[in-house]
């Protein structure tokens, strides 16, 4: 259902939700935490804009992933000096310790929540000691759908833990979280995450 939504609703969730003004102070924060010429993983990449083509323009090396054909088809369009896998990031297979930064936004929220605190840890074993994570998570317990998201005539659908759920796997998953924000989103919203692989 996630990958047949945003396979649909691919330029309306971009119209929607306007991710160059709103993911722009969280890249200019990234930017200033990597180092020359980093390696970053955007898991759930979508089309490549804005996080994918900022960090390139940026000097520095992007893989993204994404469950969507359409997004993976745009980012390449969009962004050609990055790397773009189709995968379901519960599936992705990676070097441990390979990337500076691990991006995802908006992303863990469409993954079964039983399924989040393995991923999580799978994306700490991806990162290098001391690399950071930025994401955003549930910040109240809700798994449900919309029949007809955005309008769009296609279902999405969501699985969120509350955010204390989501700051105790970050940490169990060998996360230091660094700073912790709500982000609002209609009646509600998600919490962003800044978080460090402990060094360790």
């Amino acid at each position: 259902m996630v990958r047949r939504g945003y396979d649909v609703l691919s330029e309306r969730y971009e119209w929607a939700f306007g991710g160059e003004s709103k993911y722009g102070s969280w890249i200019e924060e990234l930017l200033g935490r990597l180092p020359d010429a980093g390696t970053v993983l955007d898991i759930g990449c979508g089309n490549g804009v804005p996080v994918a083509r900022s960090l390139v323009v940026a000097g520095h090396r992007v893989t993204g992933v994404d469950i969507s054909e359409v997004q993976i088809r745009r980012a390449r369009e969009l962004v050609p000096c990055a790397d773009f896998i189709r995968v379901d990031a519960t599936m992705l297979e990676l070097p441990q310790g390979s990337f500076d930064a691990v991006v995802c936004l908006y992303t863990l929220i469409h993954v079964p929540v039983e399924e989040q605190p393995t991923l999580l840890q799978r994306i700490a074993s991806w990162l290098r000691p001391g690399g950071w994570f930025l994401s955003t998570t549930g910040h109240r317990a809700w798994t449900g759908t919309d029949e007809n998201w955005l309008g769009g005539g296609a279902a999405m659908w969501w699985s969120h833990a509350d955010a204390e759920t989501n700051r105790a796997w970050l940490v169990q998953a060998g996360f230091d979280v660094v700073h912790e924000e709500f982000v609002p989103e209609g009646d509600s919203g998600h919490v962003l995450f800044w978080a460090r692989r402990s060094l360790e």
